[in-house]
């Protein structure tokens, strides 16, 4: 499979077939033009990946090439050639949407470099493309964004568990949306059209809790004015959603027992007994069976809890989504702030893909939101994120950005994803969406697998060819 098309255009013969063959040479699929009118009918039939022109030529020239081309639209890139004497006539054109430029006499080697380096871009970008157009289809679900198959097996589970009665019990450390996905059940299930109720238990003291989970009778305590109904009653016919359950004392838990054991409960202060049609989802960041085992959380409850478990994965899991959760988050809040930015330039999403996110979904949705608040452009760069989400521990052996090639970056999300799944690259490559021969490919070439892992590896041109 070839690295890509490129279409040539140059007026001088002899610099436009000595650049053909040399792009052949390299895995280019190539095809030429004499000047910029034949370029663009050619463009039109080829249909390439990048424009490869000379910027100074007769009739229309690389700069005016440019503009006939942003103004159909097209996002593909562009290469110009100049003298170096024009270089300021290149930058300028940059301005106007080139992708980069090449002083002659070209080196092979940067030659090669830089197309490679577009076609990169492109790629990313198209990729991004995909993914917002896929986000309101299989990889948006309820506002949980994820395309990893950590995530996926997180959609396929509540889509199964949704219609059903049974108690679900959401794992995972905090930040990592609970509360979205206990919504998303709820809104999938027959109880849709009921109520979804929310409680934080970590909230609220013992007697509080009680309250507000099961209500009271006036005069149940002190400030008791009036008869009020709880979380319980409330939630009749839908959902309740309890948070931090792993948080709630041992007199609450037996209580909460009896409700999902007999369906019934008693106001704090009275002695009527009210039966409710209720399901429960409960969330934690705690473990609860170690806690079971400690004595410390009712064994029995723990069993009811879990009839269901679903388990949230950790963001520094799941790096993949790092870039369709930034660019979600920086949707919504360009939005809600009347911003008109629309995206991450290369260093800042390289950041965000490199950084571990302790704070998980939350945190990265808190850093989008000061970035866009702070962005003056279209595009969030490095200087929007927070000094510590920009500056990387050397640690981590995280690329410094800016600073950093592709290479970099890439060679550090390889290892970081490889780390994470305990050396399996079938996982990795599963995570990264490349295949599993890349990654033998590049841990050859980092000198961190035996060669016989992965395919030959093609000389490098020694010869400096210059057009």
């Amino acid at each position: 499979m070839g690295k890509g098309s490129v279409l040539v255009i140059d007026d001088e013969p002899n610099a436009r077939t000595a650049l053909a063959e040399i792009l052949k040479e390299e895995g280019y699929t190539v095809e030429t033009a004499a000047d910029g009118f034949k370029g663009l009918s050619r463009f039109d039939e080829f249909g390439p990946d990048l424009v490869l022109t000379d910027l100074k030529m007769p009739g229309m020239d690389g700069v005016e090439l440019l503009r006939k081309l942003r103004e159909r639209g097209t996002a593909t890139p562009v290469v110009l050639m100049t003298a170096f004497g024009a270089v300021e006539t290149a930058v300028s054109a940059m301005r106007e949407g080139a992708d980069d430029y090449l002083t002659k006499p070209l080196n092979t080697d940067e030659l090669v470099l830089v197309i490679d380096r577009c076609l990169d871009r492109m790629k990313l970008r198209r990729e991004a493309q995909s993914l917002k157009a896929q986000l309101n289809e299989r990889y948006r679900f309820d506002n949980i964004v994820g395309t990893s198959a950590e995530m996926q097996e997180v959609f396929k589970s509540v889509a199964q568990v949704a219609p059903s009665r049974a108690t679900v019990l959401l794992t995972g450390e905090s930040g990592t949306g609970k509360e979205l996905v206990a919504a998303a059940i709820h809104h999938r299930s027959t109880r849709r059209e009921g109520p979804f109720v929310k409680l934080h238990c970590a909230a609220l003291a013992e007697t509080l809790l009680e309250s507000e989970l099961f209500g009271h009778e006036r005069g149940a305590f002190t400030g008791a004015d009036r008869r009020r109904e709880g979380r319980f009653e409330q939630a009749n016919g839908g959902t309740l959603f309890l948070d931090e359950i792993g948080e709630i004392s041992p007199s609450t838990q037996v209580k909460l027992l009896r409700v999902l054991q007999e369906r019934e409960f008693e106001r704090v202060g009275g002695n009527q007994t009210l039966s409710v049609d209720v399901r429960v989802i409960a969330a934690t960041n705690r473990d609860l069976r170690q806690l079971a085992s400690e004595g410390r959380f009712r064994e029995d409850l723990y069993y009811r809890l879990n009839v269901i478990n679903v388990h949230l994965p950790a963001l520094r899991k799941r790096p993949s989504d790092v870039p369709a959760l930034a660019m979600h988050f920086l949707q919504r809040f360009a939005k809600e702030n009347d911003k008109r930015v629309t995206r991450f330039t290369d260093a800042a999403l390289a950041i965000l893909v490199a950084h571990t996110w302790p704070g998980n979904v939350r945190e990265l949705e808190n850093v989008i939101e000061r970035a866009v608040v702070l962005a003056e452009e279209e595009a969030v760069d490095a200087h929007h994120l927070p000094r510590e989400i920009a500056q990387t521990d050397a640690h981590d052996a995280a690329p410094r950005i800016p600073g950093a090639t592709m290479s970099d970056i890439e060679r550090f999300a390889i290892l970081r994803t490889l780390e994470a799944h305990g050396g399996s690259t079938s996982r990795a490559a599963e995570t990264l969406g490349i295949s599993v021969r890349k990654i033998q490919y590049k841990l050859h070439e980092y000198g961190e697998a035996p060669k016989s892992q992965v395919p030959a590896v093609r000389r490098e041109r020694s010869d400096k060819a210059q057009v």
